[in-house]
C-alpha cells in the first residue's frame, strides 16, 4: 500500500496537463499513485500522458463516462491509505502532499482541509481562498463547515477507509456532482482538521466547470434536493442547510446573467424561486441574506427583481446577442 493515491479525471486538458503531471511527480513527497483517467479524450491528452515514464502513474483509458463515474473509477483503483484528487487543469503546491499526509497522520484524521489559490487564467490573478481557522473537529461539533468549507473535492486529503467503508461515491450524470460527496465525506468522517496554507492552484479560464453557464445549471437544483434529502431526518441540520440551499441557488439565479441562452436563465430563475418558495417557505428571510448589501439582497430575495437585473445586465454587456 502506498501513502497516497492522487486520482486525476482527464477530459480533453492538452493545454493543462503538463503543468498538472509535473506537479505530481515533482512533489517532495515520494510514496505515491497517479491515477490518471483519461475519460475519452479527442485531443492530444494521452499522447502527452505518455511522454511520462515515472513508475508511480496509473493510467486507464475510458470510454467518455462524465467526471462523476471517473472520479468513483478511480476510488476503485485506488490502493492508497489516503486519497486525493485534482482536476487536470490545476496543479499543486511541490509539499502538499507531503504537509497533508503528516497532519493526517499525526493527528489522526480522516479528512484534511486547507486552503487554495485561485488563479485567473486571462490576468493570471492569484486570490488567496481562506477557510475560517477551526480546530480538529466533527461535522455535527462544527455544523458551519458546510458552510465555510468549499463544497470540491480537491484541497483535501481524505482516508482511503472512510471512503471505501462508507461507501461515499461522486453522484453521476450530474454536473456539480462533488458537493453530496464532500457533505457526506465531512458527516461521516470522525476526525476533520486543517492546514492553514494554500497548496491547491484552482484555474479559472473560459472552458472551466465553474465558468461554464448552459442547460446543465439545472442540475444544482437536484443537486441542493439531494444534500436535502440526505439531512432530511436530521433536525439539528435544518438552519444550516436551509442557509446553505438559499446561497447555493441565490448564487445561481444572479448568475444566469451570463447565461448563453436566454430562456434557460429565465427558466432556471423560475425553478429556483419555485424551489425555496415550496421547501423552505421563509426563505426571505434566512440568515443568508444578513450579510448582504441592502440592494443586493433586495433583488436576491425578490424573482421578479432579480429578472430584471438580469434582462438588464445582458442588455448592457449584449451577452446572448
Amino acid at each position: 500500500m502506498t501513502d497516497i493515491s492522487i486520482i486525476v479525471p482527464i477530459y480533453n486538458a492538452e493545454k493543462y496537463l503538463n503543468k498538472c503531471i509535473k506537479s505530481l511527480i515533482n512533489q517532495t513527497k515520494e510514496e505515491l499513485e497517479f491515477i490518471l483517467v483519461n475519460d475519452g479524450s479527442t485531443d492530444s491528452s494521452e499522447e502527452i500522458i505518455k511522454t511520462y515514464k515515472d513508475k508511480r502513474i496509473k493510467y486507464f483509458k475510458n470510454k467518455n463516462q462524465g467526471i462523476g463515474k471517473t472520479r468513483n473509477f478511480g476510488i476503485e483503483k485506488a490502493t492508497g491509505k489516503y486519497i486525493m484528487f485534482l482536476d487536470s487543469d490545476d496543479y499543486l503546491r511541490e509539499d502538499a502532499c507531503q504537509i497533508l499526509y503528516d497532519k493526517a497522520e499525526t493527528e489522526k484524521l480522516d479528512l484534511v482541509i486547507c486552503d487554495f489559490y485561485r488563479v485567473e487564467e486571462k490576468n493570471d490573478f492569484q486570490e488567496k481562498i481562506i477557510i475560517p481557522e477551526f480546530k480538529n473537529t466533527t461535522l455535527k461539533e462544527n455544523k458551519n463547515l458546510l458552510l465555510d468549507v468549499n463544497l470540491a473535492p480537491w484541497n483535501k486529503l481524505y482516508k482511503a477507509s472512510l471512503l471505501k467503508k462508507n461507501k461515499i461515491k461522486f453522484v453521476e450524470n450530474l454536473k456539480y456532482e462533488d458537493a453530496p460527496f464532500v457533505v457526506e465525506a465531512m458527516d461521516k468522517a470522525k476526525k476533520i482538521g486543517q492546514v492553514p496554507e494554500c497548496l491547491n492552484y484552482y484555474i479559472i479560464h473560459k472552458n472551466s466547470e465553474t465558468t461554464v453557464r448552459d442547460k446543465r445549471v439545472f442540475d444544482i437544483i437536484e443537486i441542493v434536493d439531494k444534500i436535502r434529502k440526505y439531512f432530511s431526518e436530521r433536525k439539528e441540520f435544518t438552519e444550516t442547510v436551509d442557509k446553505l440551499s438559499v446561497r447555493i441557488l441565490t448564487n445561481y439565479t444572479i448568475q444566469q446573467r451570463v447565461q448563453q441562452d436566454k430562456k434557460v436563465g429565465t427558466e432556471f430563475i423560475d425553478r429556483a424561486f419555485k424551489y425555496m418558495k415550496e421547501n423552505i417557505p421563509d426563505y426571505k428571510s434566512n440568515k443568508y441574506y444578513e450579510n448582504r448589501g441592502f440592494l443586493r439582497r433586495t433583488i436576491e430575495k425578490n424573482k421578479f427583481l432579480t429578472k430584471t437585473y438580469f434582462n438588464y445586465y445582458r442588455k448592457k454587456h449584449k451577452i446572448g446577442e
